[in-house]
């Protein structure tokens, strides 16, 4: 297991681009404001580099080509030290996904940044049906789409957070209730997972230990199948409607944080990562 980097100087300028996921939700609402994995790694490096400064770009809702001709261009602009790539996942949930397309806007960037002389890092996808038993024919398009991102990043020394490999990624726990965008907890462990790889001061491999037992029942049986039904209904359907009309919940919205600057402490009494 990795420990920490014996050549860590710190990071100074962090950006991230990509969907829903790294904007935050699932992590707070737009009324108090999102936090989000990134926003608490970024926390997790102010904390051995007062001066840092970091932008977030990301977008709900942005395929992967669009993460690339939206964020792309303003991320370089920005000549991170530092920055993060993740998206694919609502082309994952798209009737034509093309896993070598994805990847190929993935491998843009990655050796856009690195080219530049940036550190990227980006993760690997859970088995969605292991979170959503409905999902269960887009299990290969999961292992097609993160056996590519491996690829990418080899070619261009990209670190990978292997966040598929470990089963308590899919304990429900860690996922809000539409089984979409990660729980509080969620995010917080896909900091700690990124920050592990990456090598960070006072990262370790605990965000890969399982949760204690639940102290409530998980639905079996009849009730299970309920239970997914009313998920379904709940935000299957809309998120299917969304489609039809050819709508996103990111339309008209911008990034959160499209410039550089320095990183507040958390409002959340848990930890950043």
């Amino acid at each position: 297991m990795p420990g920490t980097d014996p050549g860590y100087t710190g990071y100074t300028r962090y950006v991230a681009l990509g969907d829903s996921q790294t904007e935050g939700l699932g992590d707070g609402d737009d009324s108090v404001g999102l936090r989000g994995w990134a926003d608490r790694l970024a926390e997790h490096l102010a904390q051995h580099n007062s001066g840092l400064r970091y932008a977030n770009l990301a977008v709900r809702g942005r395929l992967a080509g669009q993460v690339r001709a939206e964020q792309l261009a303003p991320a370089l602009a920005l000549r991170p030290d530092l920055a993060t790539v993740v998206a694919g996942v609502n082309d994952l949930l798209r009737p034509r996904f093309d896993a070598d397309e994805v990847a190929g806007h993935l491998e843009a960037m990655f050796g856009a940044l690195t080219a530049q002389g940036a550190r990227v890092a980006t993760l690997t996808f859970p088995d969605v049906a292991r979170i959503t038993p409905l999902a269960r024919p887009l299990s290969s398009r999961v292992t097609a789409l993160n056996a590519r991102i491996r690829q990418a990043a080899r070619r261009h020394g990209v670190t990978v957070a292997e966040t598929s490999h470990h089963p308590v990624v899919t304990d429900p726990r860690l996922w809000s209730p539409d089984r979409l965008h990660a729980s509080p907890l969620g995010h917080q462990r896909i900091a700690a997972a990124v920050a592990h790889a990456l090598a960070l001061p006072d990262s370790d491999d605990t965000w890969t230990h399982p949760l204690p037992p639940p102290q409530t029942v998980l639905p079996a049986g009849r009730r299970a199948a309920t239970h997914e039904l009313r998920w379904a209904a709940a935000f299957l359907g809309p998120w299917l409607v969304r489609r039809l009309r050819g709508r996103s919940t990111g339309d008209a919205r911008t990034a959160k944080r499209p410039h550089l600057t320095p990183v507040q402490s958390p409002v959340s009494t848990e930890g950043p990562s």
